[in-house]
C-alpha cells in the first residue's frame, strides 16, 4: 500500500486528543513511506494532517471541487492538487488514487466518504481496505450501530469485520497493509 485516503474534520473538534492522533497519523504515514490522499483543503483537521505530512517531507495529493477552492480553503502547498467539478468527482478521484482508506474523527462529511467507500468494498467496486482510527472512542456508537446491522440481518458480519477499527495509527496501517479483502456477496440468504 503505498497510498492512503485520509478522510477527517474540516473543523478541529473539541477534544484535543483528535489534533494529536491526526499529527500521529500523519507521521506513521511518511514513516510507512506513503503518499497522502485527501480532501485538498486547509482547515481542520484536513489541514493539521497535511501540514504535519509535508512538515515531515511527505507527499500529498490533494482533490477539492472548484467550488471550494473559490471558498479559499484549498491547500496552497501540496505535491499535486486536482480541482474537479463536484464532490462525486472528488471521490471517485480519491478512491482511485488510493490504495486503502483511514476515516479519523469528522463530521457528517467524514462519516459519509468513510461509509461509501466501505460499501463499495462491500459491493465489490473495488477491494481496498477500510480502517478508523478511533481516537477516545469517538467512533464506538458508530461501531454498535453497524453491529445492530449484522445482527438484524442487514449486514453480514464478515463484511463489519472487514471495517477495521483500531486505537493507534500505526497499528491501524499495519492492519490495513495486512488485510486482504476479496469478495463475498452482499446478500444475506
Amino acid at each position: 500500500m503505498k497510498h492512503v485516503a485520509v478522510f477527517c474534520g474540516s473543523n478541529f473538534g473539541e477534544d484535543p486528543a483528535y489534533l494529536a492522533a491526526a499529527k500521529s497519523l500523519a507521521y506513521a504515514i511518511v514513516e510507512s513511506d506513503m503518499k497522502l490522499i485527501y480532501g485538498g483543503g486547509a482547515v481542520g483537521l484536513m489541514g493539521a494532517v497535511v501540514d504535519h505530512v509535508l512538515d515531515l517531507g511527505g507527499e500529498v495529493i490533494g482533490v477539492i471541487p472548484q467550488k471550494l477552492a473559490d471558498a479559499e480553503v484549498a491547500h496552497k502547498n501540496l505535491s499535486t492538487l486536482h480541482v474537479v467539478d463536484t464532490m462525486h468527482q472528488r471521490k471517485a478521484l480519491m478512491a482511485e488514487l488510493a490504495d486503502g482508506f483511514i476515516a479519523l474523527p469528522g463530521g457528517i462529511g467524514t462519516l459519509e466518504e468513510i461509509i461509501e467507500v466501505f460499501t463499495w468494498t462491500q459491493l465489490g467496486f473495488h477491494s481496498k481496505p477500510c480502517g478508523i482510527l478511533n481516537v477516545n472512542g469517538f467512533y464506538n456508537k458508530l461501531h454498535d450501530f453497524l453491529s445492530d446491522m449484522s445482527t438484524a440481518g442487514f449486514l453480514k458480519n464478515s463484511h463489519l469485520e472487514s471495517l477495521l477499527i483500531r486505537e493507534e495509527p500505526d497499528v491501524l496501517l499495519d492492519a490495513l497493509r495486512n488485510q486482504k479483502i476479496t469478495y463475498q456477496s452482499k446478500w444475506i440468504r
